[in-house]
C-alpha cells in the first residue's frame, strides 16, 4: 500500500524558484511510486460541507494575485475521476458524513502546484476534497478515516497545506525567501513533528489548545487541517515520518510527512 502524505505546498513561487522544497518535490513522486488515482484535500478548496470534485477534465484555477506571468501560463492536464468522486461521497455517507460532488471546480494551486512537481506527466486521475474551516480537526479526522480503505486500491491520499502559514506576518516583516524561521515558528514545527511522528491524532486534533504559538502560525485553520486528515487516512495506529523539512520566507515551514 502507498502511504498517505502531507505536503506543504508553500507559495506558488515554488514552481519558479529552485528551493530545497522544489528540489525535494521533483523527486518525491518517484519515491512514492505511481498510484492509480490521487485524492487531494487542498487548503485552497474550502466549503461548508465535504465536497468532492467530479469533472472529467478539470480546468485550471489561478487562485493568487501579483505573481509573475509564467505562473498564470502553467497548466496541469491530469484527468478527473468522476466515478471515484461518487464512490467517495457514498463511502462518507455510509459513515454518517454528509457530502456532495461538485462539477466545474478546477485544480487550485494547493493541488496543481505540488502535483506538477511530483507527477509532471499529468496522467494520473485526480479528485479534490474540500476542507471545512468552520469545522474541527476532529471532523476532518472522521472524514479521512472513512476513506482509509481506498489505500488498498493503490490510491494516494494526500493533504496539501502548509505546516506553518502566517501570510500576514510574512507581508508585515517583508521576510526574504531564505529568511530564518523565528522561534515561534520553530517551536510549532517541532511540536508538530513530535506529535505526527508518534501518530498522536488526539494532540493534533487539539492543536489550538496544546501546540505552542498555534494561532500565530495558523491565524486560520485551512492550511493546518490537511495534516491530521493525512494521518487519519493512513488508518488506526499509523505514525508519521518527516521526509523533508525546510523553511521559506521565514514563516512557511515546507515539511512533508508520509504516514503508515
Amino acid at each position: 500500500m502507498l502511504p498517505t502524505v502531507f505536503v506543504s505546498h508553500g507559495s506558488p513561487m515554488i514552481m519558479l524558484q529552485q528551493t530545497k522544497a522544489h528540489e525535494f518535490l521533483t523527486h518525491f513522486g518517484q519515491q512514492l511510486g505511481r498510484p492509480e488515482a490521487i485524492i487531494v484535500a487542498s487548503a485552497h478548496y474550502e466549503s461548508d460541507m465535504p465536497t468532492v470534485t467530479s469533472d472529467a477534465q478539470p480546468r485550471m484555477i489561478y487562485d493568487f494575485g501579483g505573481f509573475p506571468k509564467p505562473l498564470y501560463e502553467m497548466t496541469y492536464s491530469a484527468p478527473g475521476a468522476p466515478d471515484l468522486a461518487e464512490r467517495i461521497v457514498a463511502m462518507l455517507g455510509q459513515k454518517g458524513v454528509n457530502a456532495r460532488t461538485q462539477a466545474d471546480r478546477g485544480y487550485d494551486n494547493g493541488t496543481w502546484v505540488p502535483l506538477k512537481l511530483m507527477y509532471p506527466d499529468a496522467s494520473i486521475p485526480v479528485v479534490q476534497i474540500s476542507v471545512q474551516s468552520r469545522q474541527s480537526a476532529s471532523a476532518h479526522i472522521e472524514l479521512a478515516q472513512a476513506l482509509a480503505p481506498l489505500r488498498h486500491e493503490n490510491i494516494l491520499i494526500m493533504g496539501s497545506g502548509s505546516l506553518t502559514h502566517n501570510l500576514y506576518e510574512l507581508i508585515r516583516s517583508g521576510m526574504q525567501l531564505d529568511g530564518k524561521a523565528p522561534e515561534w515558528v520553530e517551536a510549532f514545527a517541532s511540536w508538530a513533528h513530535e506529535k505526527a511522528s508518534a501518530g498522536d491524532l488526539d494532540a493534533l486534533s487539539h492543536y489550538l489548545e496544546r501546540a505552542p504559538f498555534a494561532r500565530e502560525n495558523h491565524p486560520s485553520p485551512e492550511h493546518y487541517l490537511p495534516l491530521p486528515f493525512a494521518l487519519a487516512a493512513a488508518g488506526e495506529g499509523a505514525k508519521g515520518e518527516r521526509v523533508h523539512t525546510s523553511c521559506e520566507y521565514g514563516v512557511l515551514m515546507m515539511d512533508t510527512y508520509i504516514f503508515n
